[in-house]
């Protein structure tokens, strides 16, 4: 009896030792304010469940990818549309579900195992200033292509002038392709070429009457932008998810359930109202985690 209390003390010994000595958890995440919040919470929130996390902030996509292949990464906070597009080369169009489904389904031979997405969506969009929107009632895309259609034709020396960025306006799957789902008719001189960043700045000034966007962007809230729904559904789905490798999820009970609890409290809403908080009232990105996670009980 003796001898086996002994046995067990050691096995007890042996594998809290393992448990001390285990390597962090790595997360990868990339490089703008929306991600370095996604970031903090998760390290936050995961040490307050026990686990040790290192995190590794202004990761290029593709670098986090291929390292998260060559596990070197064990999880990281990814958009559907960029595994989709980005990763498996699929650009058919797709509702939301089936892009999760089919990102999922291709990762998972690859070994990473996508969570529960954020019922948000992090995709461009096209915003406009939201008092005059409301006032000329511009909702959706196809309002906002037949109003530039009117004053084509009643004010044609006081056209429309759209914000874009460099590379949405050359891009194969770009500004081209949108023009000819929505018959959007634009003129050279109407599109306004510009630092992603600037486009945001222009809207709110006045300088384009319309400027494509990131939805989920704090300025969007800052400036009082309004969001134009894409009603014919040319924009692919950017739910942000948690994607873990298989063996790292085997190998630490309760993660699974941490990050799914951390996914199901984001939507546009909270995820814009915090981007806000970084990008316009300059708080910190752990300080906004950490107040967040507060006010939520976690």
């Amino acid at each position: 009896m003796r001898l086996t209390s002994s046995l067990a003390a050691l096995a007890a010994a042996a594998f809290f030792a393992t448990q001390a000595q285990a390597a962090p958890l790595v997360l990868a995440t990339k490089s703008f304010t929306e991600q370095h919040i996604l970031s903090a919470m998760t390290v936050q929130y995961l040490q307050k469940k026990g686990f040790e996390v290192q995190p590794k902030t202004n990761i290029a996509t593709v670098i986090s990818r291929n390292a998260m292949i060559n596990k070197q990464v064990d999880m990281t906070w990814e958009y559907t549309g960029t595994s989709l597009i980005i990763f498996n080369h699929i650009n058919k169009r797709m509702s939301p579900q089936e892009s999760y489904d089919t990102v999922k389904r291709l990762d998972g031979k690859l070994g990473l195992v996508w969570l529960k997405p954020a019922n948000m969506n992090n995709t461009y969009a096209f915003a406009m200033q939201r008092k005059r929107a409301e006032a000329e009632h511009i909702n959706t895309m196809s309002d906002m292509v037949a109003k530039i259609e009117q004053v084509r034709k009643t004010d044609p020396d006081n056209n429309w002038m759209l914000g874009l960025d460099l590379e949405f306006a050359g891009r194969s799957d770009g500004m081209k392709p949108l023009q000819e789902a929505y018959q959007m008719e634009l003129d050279r001189p109407q599109i306004r070429q510009m630092d992603p960043g600037l486009v945001y700045n222009a809207v709110r000034d006045g300088f384009v009457d319309a400027g494509l966007v990131y939805a989920t962007d704090g300025r969007v809230k800052g400036f009082d932008l309004k969001v134009l729904e894409d009603d014919k559904g040319f924009f692919p789905s950017y739910a942000v998810t948690p994607v873990v490798r298989k063996d790292t999820l085997d190998a630490n009970p309760g993660l699974e359930e941490a990050l799914n609890t951390l996914s199901s409290q984001l939507n546009n809403d909270v995820i814009t109202e915090l981007n806000k908080k970084v990008d316009i009232d300059h708080q910190s990105p752990q300080q906004v985690a950490r107040d967040f996670l507060r006010s939520k009980g976690l």
